[in-house]
């Protein structure tokens, strides 16, 4: 199936395309040098960028300001027009900020390289990862062995996060200090981890695969209370594994989903309680009193559900996987699901914010009514998730870094039969 291709916003909100860290290093270094003010640079190389004036400095992070500002102070090479210009873009202040990358399949060298790349973008991860400390990731490995990738494509190809996109950041994770990895799912079965590579990538980071539906390596599962009270659950099994890490990661599928509209990293949580805790039949192999018996009741419990999963546990960085997925449902088991090419990563500290813009990249709008596309079946979880305070899905509140979302737009199918 061949994807049908974007290149306008006039069908989305308009979202800021802001400044990297390493562009900013560039015009501060060029303006260091007097080149802004006399707006004469040498001649690019053919693969140089263009360098704005000085009065058109773009927006910037006051994590990369500052950065950048420490770095030149420490080599005294930032001129009073360097200094003039990062004090501007200081006082536009800082709003969240979502890294796209693109990539056109899952070779080891490139997906690392796209990875890093957004990383460094977003200004690493120093504020989320310290040395020593313990960090999970969050993979979607839904529907078991029993399920098969459409038209001859690996389950990894089409609706799993792909495991070089975790071995990617498992990586990056290390590099920045972390002592240890662990790879958390509750999986449909133990070889889920083993028949889609994850035994492998756990060997080459070093990390630990866990099974969320027992509680080892603990004695016990654990209640989590949902902060504030929830409204469908007060509280969820958890295992402890996920209370006692010093940073978690959700790594997910760039989806529509059945009930919930899209799925990326906030609905990805559903896979941190164990399943047979939320059985309304013994029979049943999902989640079902998450759904309640009926679609319209889905509609109303599960993006609420996704609220509390991720008020309980929430996300510290959010990477999504949209370099080959699936558009018109998150598996083999909705009749609308089939293949696409969207080619694609998105990365950042905000979850909802990176749900927002891998959103709008499908041809929806994040902050669209429940009912309409792609959340017809029940509301918008991006809208709660806001209005609870993980972060935004406004588009004109996200500073979108790398590429910008009306070039890596792929037109989704959402759940409608």
């Amino acid at each position: 199936m061949t994807s049908e291709k974007k290149h306008s916003q006039d069908q989305l909100p308009c979202a800021r395309h802001s400044l990297s860290r390493r562009r900013f290093l560039e015009i501060a270094g060029m303006a260091a040098a007097g080149l802004l003010v006399s707006r004469c640079a040498p001649e690019p190389a053919d693969d140089a960028v263009e360098v704005a004036p000085a009065t058109a400095v773009p927006e910037a992070t006051e994590d990369v300001v500052t950065q950048v500002a420490a770095e030149a102070a420490a080599t005294k090479t930032m001129t009073p027009v360097a200094t003039a210009a990062a004090e501007s873009v200081l006082s536009m202040g800082a709003s969240s900020q979502v890294a796209i990358a693109t990539v056109k399949d899952y070779d080891r060298k490139r997906i690392y390289n796209a990875v890093r790349d957004m990383l460094d973008d977003l200004g690493g991860l120093g504020d989320v990862v310290r040395p020593g400390d313990r960090v999970a990731l969050k993979v979607n490995l839904t529907g078991g062995l029993g399920n098969n990738g459409p038209a001859g494509l690996s389950p990894m190809e089409s609706f799993v996060t792909h495991p070089e996109v975790v071995r990617a950041l498992g990586s990056l994770v290390r590099d920045a200090g972390a002592k240890e990895v662990v790879i958390v799912e509750a999986v449909y079965q133990w070889g889920s981890y083993v028949e889609w590579g994850y035994e492998e990538i756990a060997k080459d980071i070093d990390a630990t695969l866990i099974d969320l539906n027992a509680p080892d390596p603990y004695a016990d599962f654990v209640n989590v209370k949902v902060p504030g009270g929830g409204e469908m659950y007060q509280d969820y099994i958890f295992n402890p594994i996920l209370q006692d890490v010093d940073a978690f990661m959700s790594v997910s599928k760039m989806k529509c989903h059945w009930v919930a509209g899209v799925t990326h990293t906030l609905k990805n949580l559903f896979g941190l309680v164990p399943a047979r805790f939320y059985r309304l039949s013994e029979q049943d192999s999902y989640r079902s009193e998450f759904h309640g018996p009926s679609d319209k009741t889905a509609g109303q419990r599960v993006p609420r559900i996704i609220v509390e999963l991720n008020q309980a546990r929430p996300i510290d960085f959010a990477l999504v996987d949209g370099v080959l997925t699936t558009e018109g449902g998150e598996g083999p088991w909705i009749q609308t699901f089939g293949p696409i090419a969207p080619g694609v990563l998105f990365a950042g500290k905000d979850p909802v914010a990176t749900d927002a813009v891998a959103t709008a990249a499908q041809g929806f709008d994040p902050t669209a009514p429940g009912l309409t596309d792609p959340f017809v079946r029940g509301e918008n979880h991006l809208n709660l998730a806001a209005a609870a305070g993980l972060g935004t899905n406004r588009l004109d509140e996200i500073d979108v870094l790398g590429a910008a979302i009306e070039d890596v737009v792929t037109k989704f199918r959402p759940c409608v039969i």
